[in-house]
């Protein structure tokens, strides 16, 4: 099978469960550049949030981010294709969301803002103790975050939006109320905190299929890992889709392949699989 594309998604899955890009990860990644394949970075995470070891690798070109909300050529920072959420979505999720005990994050132009609680404590509101160091280098806290939401929301710079839930019960409740009650919006989580929210149009699925357009890329011929319920549309979408051990599962039902966790370099693991397959079936 010929693949001219690999998307990767990061957190649980190119990442280990420290936050790190291993060796033979960073390694494979290499080796799939160097046989001209395009290998995209595709994540939840805002463009800003990106790690510096996936960047730096040279070769690597765009970037999904924002779970599809935005598509960006890591060269020069420009966008190829970004969403906004509506004024009218954004105050319909405020008001929906008022007085349920949740928290906000906000990302305007690929930076994330968060509420100044949330970034102070994040356990507090149901992330993992792991997270922690993650969510305060990256968040700029905000004093009051349904006032910020509001404005950026009026000005058309509301990127997307997180809602920052405690407890798994309250998270999908929420999530059936908001794909009731806003018609414009896609809804989806990559982890057990977060409801994340983008412009309708958004998914790493739509994104992915955007810039394989884009690049004269054949969606045959592509390849996406990934772990989360927010893959599970990419993994699908893709030629052959790929999901690491610890997946959902409903990641792990969209996989074409299931390879080893991330912290068994799964993704390492995957690529030199499609490697090889591709060098037997060559004349």
């Amino acid at each position: 099978m010929k693949i001219t594309s690999i998307a990767l998604d990061l957190d649980g899955t190119t990442l280990n469960s420290r936050g790190v890009l291993s060796e033979r990860t960073r390694q494979a990644i290499e080796k799939a550049l160097g046989r001209d394949i395009c290998v995209i970075p595709a994540s939840g995470r805002s463009f800003d949030s990106l790690p510096e070891e996936i960047l730096h690798i040279p070769g690597i070109r765009y970037a999904i981010t924002s779970n599809g909300t935005a598509v960006v050529d890591v060269r020069t920072g420009g966008y190829l294709r970004k969403f906004s959420l509506t004024e009218e979505s954004a105050e319909k999720i405020l008001d929906l969301m008022s007085g349920r005990d949740v928290a906000f994050e906000a990302f305007i132009d690929g930076k994330p803002y968060a509420q100044k609680e949330y970034v102070e404590d994040p356990v507090r509101f149901g992330a993992m103790p792991a997270a922690i160091g993650y969510i305060q280098r990256t968040r700029e806290p905000v004093e009051d975050m349904e006032a910020f939401i509001r404005a950026h929301g009026r000005a058309g710079k509301l990127d997307c939006l997180d809602v920052v839930v405690k407890g798994e019960e309250k998270k999908h409740s929420l999530w059936r109320l908001l794909e009731r009650d806003v018609p414009d919006i896609y809804v989806t989580s990559s982890v057990p905190q977060l409801l994340e929210i983008s412009y309708r149009d958004a998914g790493k699925e739509s994104a992915l299929r955007f810039l394989l357009q884009y690049l004269g890329l054949e969606q045959a011929e592509s390849a996406a890992f990934g772990d989360g319920d927010n893959d599970r549309g990419m993994l699908a979408f893709a030629g052959i889709g790929i999901a690491v051990a610890n997946g959902s599962q409903g990641c792990l039902q969209a996989a074409d392949h299931i390879a080893g966790s991330n912290d068994e370099d799964g993704v390492a693991e995957g690529i030199e699989w499609l490697l090889a397959m591709q060098k037997e079936e060559q004349p």
